[in-house]
């Protein structure tokens, strides 16, 4: 294996996954009526299994298995998430609204979890190919390059925003192509012209959808106090809106970080996680890290982390091959923009999107396709000169 550190961190934030997930989920086993053991014994499975899955795909040959492997998720999972609203509700099952999970011999798959592995796939391979350096291409020109994967996207994130309500995955895979954009050779005027489109999406999907509505005034609500304070009274008034739905979620997360302290309250002995923060497990891990382990506990996974990432831009900044340099950077980037939208949101920076954290949150889904994200890194790792000296 050509990177063993990388191997060893995302183990390590694997095993943590399954502690944490026997330590969080003590109300939520009762809520449901399982055994105590039934999240910790899933997340095990799931745990060894991308473990196991890592390590096989990190023996493989990049020349013959790393191209297969990325059209297959890529073009798989977006047959599945196209095919998903046309399938029966005993195989996909609505909840809240849309289908988002295909149900198989009792385990739930989340078919977006795999595309967004395989869509950074595509982008690298295809960006590799066909953009290279824009100097002097010229602003149209370079939107005339880009429209096929503007198409591409837009039709993908129709999927995932409208039919899978799920805009906070959106939001993810748009910001790795914005900036796959910019690593790919694009000019800082064509990525600032992008970057406002994305904006302009952005607030689309928000506006059609009702639920987002009152999620962003849920969140506002909450947030309005700190920020209006620091604008003039006139100005604050107009922007103040009335708590019509106590955002009760966010309240209660930064309740659990706050009562967390520096060194947190031990593991085990959290009080937010007893029905007053849902599935603590999920996708608020980060504030039942910090109830339990504190600032520190804190700290400590996110220089794990952080640590993890290096390793991935290390392989991305040794390698001389185009399409490994940015399907790494792209998995680093998606991995990234995926941790801070959770972490902004448990902390009412940002509005909640129900986007869990890699590596740590329960889900099968997400720690498989992770795991397949980073096996594929490490598969390609082989081509790359590790051992070189100089920055990472």
């Amino acid at each position: 294996m050509a990177d063993r550190k990388l191997f060893a961190l995302v183990s390590m934030l694997i095993g943590m996954s399954i502690i944490l997930s026997y330590s969080l989920s003590t109300y939520t086993t009762l809520l449901f009526g399982v055994n105590e053991f039934h999240f910790v014994i899933r997340q095990s499975i799931f745990g060894l299994l991308g473990i196991t899955v890592i390590w096989t795909l990190a023996q493989l040959d990049p020349d013959k298995w790393l191209t297969p492997i990325g059209f297959i998720l890529f073009i798989g999972a977006a047959s599945l998430m196209v095919a998903m609203p046309f399938l029966p509700e005993a195989i996909v099952p609505t909840v809240g609204g849309a289908k988002r999970w295909i149900k198989i011999a009792g385990l739930s798959l989340a078919p977006v979890e795999f595309f967004k592995i395989g869509f950074v796939y595509f982008l690298a391979w295809s960006f590799s190919r066909k953009l290279g350096h824009h100097g002097g291409m010229g602003l149209v020109n370079e939107f005339k390059r880009f429209t096929p994967y503007a198409l591409v996207f837009i039709t993908f994130m129709f999927v995932i925003a409208f039919v899978q309500r799920d805009l906070g995955q959106v939001v993810v895979l748009g910001l790795t192509l914005l900036f796959m954009l910019m690593f790919a050779g694009s000019s800082f005027r064509f990525f600032f012209v992008i970057l406002s489109g994305v904006v302009m999406f952005f607030i689309f999907f928000i506006v059609t959808a009702e639920h987002r509505i009152l999620r962003i005034k849920s969140w506002w609500a909450l947030a309005q106090n700190s920020v209006l304070e620091l604008m003039p009274a006139s100005l604050a008034e107009k922007l103040r809106v009335p708590v019509e739905v106590e955002p009760y979620q966010i309240g209660h997360s930064l309740n659990a970080i706050h009562n967390g302290g520096f060194f947190g309250t031990g593991i085990a002995n959290g009080t937010f996680k007893l029905g007053f923060l849902s599935e603590v497990h999920t996708d608020f891990i980060l504030a039942g890290i910090a109830e339990e382990f504190g600032f520190f506990g804190v700290l400590f996974v996110v220089f794990i982390f952080m640590w993890m990432l290096q390793r991935i831009f290390k392989v991305a900044n040794r390698t001389s091959d185009d399409a490994i340099y940015l399907f790494s950077i792209g998995i680093g980037l998606l991995l990234s923009f995926t941790f801070l939208a959770n972490a902004y949101g448990i902390s009412g920076i940002t509005p909640i999107k129900g986007i869990s954290v890699p590596f740590l949150s329960y889900g099968g889904s997400a720690v498989l396709a992770a795991s397949i994200g980073i096996g594929m890194v490490l598969m390609a790792s082989k081509k790359a000169d590790m051992s070189k000296r100089g920055s990472y």
